[in-house]
């Protein structure tokens, strides 16, 4: 018997790692504002599926649309930071060696330029991934708001929102 890993379980490691890396690398990229290299990670059609509960849902197609609206939405915060607190990969989605999904449980912490207020908001992301020549991308990403800092001042209050039905 041998402690050596199979080949399968090599090559899972090597994919749930690359797919961490380019979730760790949108965290970075949020957290910097560096919209731009939103195209580096997204496919050009990746959707944003995007339910804060509390407003109409809706779809923002491309990396570049997307980065614009999450640019405008955080440009009254003078502190942010995107924080993944837990996430689960699933490799071989459908069966297909070059696709994968997974769920990230996040958080935002946030500080607005105008008051100084600090903010906290919880979400999930449960996105889509594709393997193109070798490296993994987004292919389709759904956001759900779980839970924000209660109004109008309370830090550790939480305003906790529906769980999705089928979670």
């Amino acid at each position: 018997m041998t402690d050596r890993p199979s080949d399968a379980e090599l090559r899972d490691t090597v994919d749930y790692t690359a797919i961490a890396r380019l979730q760790d690398t949108y965290a970075d990229l949020v957290t910097r504002r560096a919209w731009p290299e939103l195209g580096d990670l997204y496919r050009p059609n990746c959707t944003l599926h995007l339910d804060t509960v509390t407003n109409p849902q809706r779809d923002i197609v491309g990396p570049e649309a997307v980065g614009e609206f999450i640019g405008s939405a955080m440009e009254r915060f003078e502190f942010f930071e995107f924080v993944i607190l837990n996430r689960r990969i699933e490799l071989r989605s459908g069966g297909d060696v070059d696709a994968a999904i997974a769920r990230i449980f996040m958080c935002e912490l946030r500080q607005d330029s105008g008051s100084g207020r600090r903010t906290t908001a919880f979400g999930l992301y449960r996105d889509s991934y594709v393997r193109v020549e070798g490296r993994w991308w987004f292919s389709d990403r759904r956001y759900r708001s779980l839970a924000r800092t209660a109004e109008p001042d309370a830090e550790f209050d939480f305003d906790v929102l529906p769980w999705p039905d089928d979670l």
